[in-house]
């Protein structure tokens, strides 16, 4: 006789351990967890100056930034997960009342690592694609200074742009902003202005 299936861990089930922890976030795909490593300097420094120049820009306005604590639910693709930075404009769809889990950004930005590089350009992007809300998706490499600005068009296909020069700035008409390459990469050490101000 053969051992029953032991039946798939749910998102819910998720949630709730991910609510009660304390030293470690997991994401969740499809009845698998998987742990998250913390982000280097390079990485927090990056995400703090993207949530600082997206803050700055939309000061006033019906958009919200949200940073890496911040949970999304992809109910198409049953997953839950940890975006470095997420942009919602209007009203705001949260998984429950707890209200720490949403389910309409517009725009997604992942800092890339050598850990998560492939994932959040493969199965991550396709999962964040049946997102009916995610207009845009930003990656940004923690290695060099180079983003890549995935667009979605009115077809339902995706555009790619690549900006890699201090003088660059990535329009980001979903959230009426931009965001200056060099203001990404301060004082990022080896990419940003203190590392090009020091080798003068």
């Amino acid at each position: 006789m053969s051992a029953a299936p032991q039946p798939c861990l749910s998102f819910d089930d998720w949630l709730a351990m991910e609510r009660a922890a304390t030293d470690q976030r997991s994401e969740y795909v499809a009845g698998e967890i998987f742990a998250m490593a913390g982000g280097s300097e390079e990485h927090n420094l990056i995400v703090a100056n993207v949530v600082r120049e997206f803050g700055n820009q939309l000061k006033g306005r019906p958009c919200r930034v949200y940073p890496s604590d911040m949970k999304v639910h992809i109910a198409a693709a049953d997953v839950g997960a940890y975006p470095d930075v997420m942009v919602i404009c209007g009203e705001r769809a949260f998984h429950d009342g707890r209200r720490d889990v949403v389910t309409n950004p517009v725009l997604i930005v992942e800092v890339l690592s050598d850990s998560t590089e492939a994932y959040d350009r493969g199965d991550k992007f396709r999962y964040y694609r049946s997102l009916p809300s995610l207009q845009a998706y930003l990656l940004l490499s923690q290695e060099r200074m180079q983003a890549e600005l995935f667009e979605r068009r009115p077809d339902g296909t995706w555009s790619l742009s690549t900006y890699q020069e201090p003088s660059d700035a990535i329009p980001l008409p979903v959230i009426e902003a931009e965001l200056a390459l060099a203001e990404v990469y301060d004082k990022v050490e080896g990419i940003g202005r203190e590392s090009a101000s020091a080798s003068l």
